[in-house]
């Protein structure tokens, strides 16, 4: 087997290429990445990519047909990957995330390649009152990159068949250690915030639901897409991924880490105005579809992860929220060297 990752030198990829060459060492695998992210690596032992038989690094939107001759399956993480970057960098997130994704499906299936996994988000149903959501609910994307996500799965559909199965993973949002660690997103934000400054400042005011899943399960649900029979669950799948007993509020989320981080005051903004990202999410399918591959890790587990992973690289930075673990600024830090344009492409590389 000959599996291709896009995106995989991001926070999701490490873990998925660890997972793939753990349960199929005779396959071939095979990176493609911008790079934008490569120097963040956080307390890798090895440089991730060494588990790749090959590393490519390539903008998503100009893959080279050649690059997928022989592959059997894509797994495709490369996206603009949150909220404040596809504000920041709205056409560039539309751009990447969509026609990028359908571009590179349609070359696939040219190819013969039998299966498109691809990396979706809970973040679909944005604002979403009564009960979890399931795959069948109407959806309410309130971002540029939840409104990717939403068309790339649209434009996906109409692509498969019996030949070309494609897999759409609706993750909820992710935590847990990486050997690129990001901490833009909530939970990891909580736990570094505790470490350095023994304080969790919550911004809204704690209600907001959110369903969360750690990256080793991320990784896990990948592999199970890999292989995935298109008898369960048809040519075209679109699910939930994580955990029911993985919907949490915001003020939870606080108060596990402030158990597990001595002497941490949480801090919740009563005054806030409601937050208009808020959902839980149903697992079913996934519970039924993926046995054998279901999540393993908790929320306690999570959270020691992270404080344990952060206290070995000896993280004591009070301002990290400027710092390069958080995407956007390490985009923008990119720009202001003079090393991407606008449109986040290599100047080296477009006046070449």
């Amino acid at each position: 087997m000959k599996i291709l990752v896009t995106g995989n030198m991001g926070y999701v990829g490490p873990l998925v290429l660890r997972r793939l060459r753990e349960s199929h060492p005779q396959a071939r695998l095979i990176g493609y990445d911008m790079g934008y992210f490569a120097h963040c690596l956080t307390g890798a032992p090895r440089l991730p990519e060494s588990l790749a038989d090959h590393q490519y690094f390539g903008d998503i939107r100009h893959v080279p047909e050649q690059i997928l001759q022989g592959v059997d399956a894509i797994v495709h993480l490369c996206a603009i990957s949150n909220d404040p970057m596809g504000a920041t960098f709205e056409k560039v997130t539309l751009d990447i995330n969509h026609q990028a994704s359908i571009d590179l499906a349609e070359k696939a299936k040219r190819a013969g390649i039998k299966r498109f996994v691809f990396a979706s988000s809970c973040s679909v149903y944005g604002f979403a009152e009564g009960g979890p959501r399931r795959e069948e609910d109407a959806l309410n994307p309130l971002t540029a990159y939840a409104k990717s996500k939403v068309q790339t799965e649209q434009d996906l559909a109409s692509l498969t068949s019996e030949a070309f199965t494609a897999t759409c993973l609706r993750f909820a949002t992710a935590c847990g250690m990486s050997d690129r660690l990001r901490l833009d997103l909530v939970l990891n934000d909580f736990v570094a915030g505790a470490l350095v400054s023994k304080r969790i400042n919550i911004l809204s005011d704690g209600t907001p639901w959110r369903p969360l899943i750690h990256v080793k399960d991320m990784a896990r649900a990948i592999d199970w897409a890999v292989q995935r029979d298109r008898r369960d669950g048809g040519s075209f799948l679109t699910i939930n991924v994580g955990s029911d007993a993985w919907n949490y509020q915001v003020k939870d989320l606080a108060v596990a880490v402030a158990h597990l981080v001595p002497d941490v005051e949480v801090s919740i903004n009563k005054d806030a105005q409601p937050d208009k990202r808020s959902y839980r999410v149903n697992f079913d399918k996934f519970t039924k579809l993926a046995q054998g591959f279901l999540p393993m890790v908790d929320l306690q587990s999570a959270v020691k992860d992270l404080r344990d992973g952060l206290m070995a690289m000896q993280f004591r930075d009070q301002e990290f929220r400027t710092g390069e673990l958080i995407r956007l600024v390490a985009l923008k830090r990119l720009r202001e060297r003079g090393q991407l344009t606008d449109d986040l492409v290599w100047k080296e590389r477009s006046n070449a």
